[in-house]
């Protein structure tokens, strides 16, 4: 089944009890048993939920994966993976990511005896110098957020293999759709499905797909021990976004291309971060691994100048400053003070992310209005 299939009938069948086309919204907490711990495949909706189950089946299908798990947010997802850990084991992850994800691992793992290495991995050969008996874990966003690194998957996951560690990749930004994974040697993967698969803006929750089936059990112990799990009516919500993914990143892409290129060209903007430029410094491992861009991209003001930055940030008028992404409407944000600011300022400015970055999130809207919206706001 080719993946534009897969988004409206993989890893679904017909509700069994009338033939619903799509699944019921099953908004119960208990089944009834016909004798104790007898029942039909469900007894406690924090363990199984129908509704729920359709939708981890779907995100199974959609990443090549045998087992998907649905979570109440993408940081419940993450903070499952990281439940696979114990005191005094290391973690190596990108240092340019998602500011929650950064304050969950310093925050709060690091509390517990966790290590985390925040390093650059453009270059995958520096992973190898952070590498000792007590790693476990590698920890890859990519495209990273905001400053659109690529990162190798296939290269990082020879790395995990054969120093016998776990690698997660976070999918959030390029979507199964762009990008799976699992494919390039992944162990585990993560999305914020609040974005893309969502696709909406109306439902939070977070995904993880595996492979490996005793993964998986861990996993699901995990899911149903912490009960960090999403409702019935988001299930059911995000079901919905996934049937329509492959056409809207379509559009999310061919309109992230012509918003890219437009500001490449505006003399009032300094740098564009986007893989799809040849200029990029990783764009040949981007076209590799990825089917086409994606509609997130991140630019700054001519000579870094904040008070521009803040200035075209409040005169869009159909970009709306929000946090989050991956929505049909487009989004425009500072991550310094918005999406990142749980991350330190100086090892914001490491990485890229200074006070005059602007992050868009790039909707399916006309792409000739969103160029004419960014063009009044640069001015």
């Amino acid at each position: 089944m080719k993946f534009n299939t897969k988004t409206i009938h993989g890893g679904q069948v017909h509700d069994v009890a009338y033939g619903s086309v799509m699944p019921p919204i099953y908004q119960t907490t208990t089944y009834a048993q016909s004798q104790p711990g007898v029942h039909r495949g469900y007894e406690y909706s924090r363990t199984h939920n129908p509704t729920r189950h359709a939708l981890e089946k779907s995100f199974a299908s959609l990443e090549n994966g045998n087992h998907g798990l649905a979570f109440g947010s993408g940081l419940a997802a993450i903070d499952a993976v990281l439940k696979l850990l114990k005191p005094g084991d290391e973690v190596i992850s990108t240092n340019d990511l998602y500011g929650g994800t950064y304050r969950l691992f310093s925050k709060i793992y690091e509390n517990f005896g966790i290590k985390f290495h925040f390093i650059g991995m453009s270059n995958v050969d520096n992973i190898e110098n952070y590498i000792n008996q007590k790693t476990k874990l590698i920890w890859v966003e990519t495209p990273t957020n905001p400053m659109m690194n690529i990162i190798d998957i296939k290269a990082v996951s020879n790395i995990s293999k054969k120093h016998n560690l776990l690698l997660a990749v976070d999918n959030t930004f390029a979507t199964p759709y762009l990008q799976q994974p699992l494919d390039l040697g992944a162990d585990i993967v993560m999305h914020s499905a609040t974005k893309y698969l969502g696709g909406h803006s109306d439902v939070v929750m977070g995904a993880l797909v595996v492979k490996d089936k005793e993964l998986a059990n861990q996993l699901y112990f995990i899911q149903n021990a912490s009960g960090a799990i999403c409702g019935p009516q988001d299930a059911f919500l995000v079901l919905r976004g996934i049937k329509t993914l492959h056409v809207r990143m379509q559009r999310h892409c061919e309109n992230g291309k012509a918003v890219a290129e437009f500001l490449k060209r505006h003399p009032k903007i300094e740098n564009v971060y986007w893989p799809g430029f040849e200029s990029h410094p990783n764009h040949k491992i981007a076209k590799s691994q990825m089917n086409d861009f994606g509609g997130m991209v991140s630019f700054t003001t001519k000579g870094n100048n904040y008070e521009k930055a803040i200035e075209i940030i409040e005169n869009l008028n159909i970009f709306t400053l929000a946090e989050s992404l991956g929505g049909v409407e487009s989004l425009a944000g500072h991550p310094a003070s918005m999406t990142h600011a749980s991350i330190p300022k100086e090892e914001r400015e490491k990485t890229g992310v200074i006070d005059s970055l602007i992050r868009l999130s790039v909707g399916i809207e006309d792409k000739e209005d969103l160029i004419a919206d960014l063009k009044q706001a640069i001015g």
